[in-house]
């Protein structure tokens, strides 16, 4: 009978975990009745959760019950079904969409949820996503979840990953890896891994590569030359592209225009008084210039170039045109 009760333990914690992670403080009475135990064990069961790192307070009184509350680190969650699958579509939008800020945490933490989701879940997960349709402002190519985490977990494990892949003049390839780290550029997602056939490190456009499938082969990781894994994306991806110095004026305040602008552009500073309401862009960019010139039109906002002078005669050659498409003279009317 002790051996039936102890068993029943383990279960009984994930129960009582799971009605105290609701934004509400229990009764212990109700609690007792929910989990068919006395009120003795509750007790005994809210010092175990305790002892796990689980904040749980209780308040004194007749009325007195139980709640959990913030503490120093965040300990593992109880999620109920539709929970996990609200959670999961939200970090396939971030992942896939390449959302600027969350996107290398969103393929994370996607990872470490699919890997423990029942199979019932993940069909319900990607029949909802097949359903709809995101409105993203992401410029890059939207990438299949399913494809990030695959890396993800490679990565992560230090296992082995085996892909197809397209180069950009469309050459077909099959490529055994040791991937390295995910990284998004806000347009675009790379991975960085060194490249077993070539014997040298690699970046990888994660939108021209298919089929990846972690193959079971741990590795110990390598030290990747040239710093971190941003900073070798730089210097490989961009090597030989034309560059230019960006310098912009806004007429709206730094925190409006950094909103709607992928940081990898540069810096936006607030500009001193009497034009504190005003900012200014410096960076320098290798993306092509009717991209930015684009881009900059889309801050909702007035703004002056400064420079570069291509800059300038993109953004005047784009404005003639947008003017004589908003003309009355030949354009369809509906």
């Amino acid at each position: 009978m002790t051996g039936a009760t102890g068993a029943q333990t383990p279960i009984r914690l994930l129960q009582l975990l799971s009605l105290l992670q609701t934004p509400r403080e229990w009764p212990g009475s109700e609690l007792s009745e929910r989990l068919g135990v006395s009120r003795r064990t509750v007790r005994r069961d809210v010092d175990r959760l305790r002892d796990l790192g689980y904040p749980v307070q209780a308040s004194q009184g007749a009325l007195g019950g139980y709640r959990l509350v913030a503490g120093k680190a965040m300990p593992p969650l109880v999620l109920d079904d539709e929970e996990a699958v609200a959670i999961a579509v939200g970090l396939r939008a971030g992942a896939g969409h390449a959302v600027e800020g969350v996107e290398e945490a969103s393929v994370r933490a996607l990872a470490k949820l699919e890997q423990v989701l029942p199979a019932r879940l993940r069909h319900r997960v990607s029949a909802l996503q097949t359903a709809t349709m995101p409105l993203t402002s992401g410029d890059g190519a939207s990438i299949a979840p399913e494809t990030l985490t695959v890396m993800a977990s490679a990565a992560a494990g230090h296992e082995r990953l085996r892909f197809s892949y397209r180069s950009g003049d469309g050459t077909e390839s099959r490529r055994l890896t040791e991937p390295y780290r995910l990284v998004s550029t806000g347009r675009r997602w790379y991975l960085v891994a060194y490249d077993i056939d070539r014997e040298d490190w690699r970046t990888f456009r994660v939108d021209r590569v298919a089929e990846p499938f972690a193959t079971g082969a741990r590795f110990v990781p390598r030290e990747l030359p040239k710093g971190d894994a941003a900073e070798f994306i730089r210097q490989s991806v961009w090597r030989g592209q034309q560059s230019y110095d960006v310098d912009v004026t806004f007429a709206a305040p730094a925190e409006f225009v950094v909103a709607r602008l992928p940081s990898a552009l540069g810096t936006v500073e607030p500009l001193p008084a009497p034009h504190e309401h005003h900012c200014r862009l410096r960076g320098t960019v290798t993306d092509s210039l009717e991209w930015l010139a684009v881009r900059l039109a889309l801050t909702d906002c007035d703004f002056t170039a400064h420079g570069p002078p291509e800059l300038l005669d993109c953004l005047t050659e784009m404005g003639g045109r947008l003017t004589r498409a908003g003309g009355t003279g030949g354009g369809a009317r509906g």
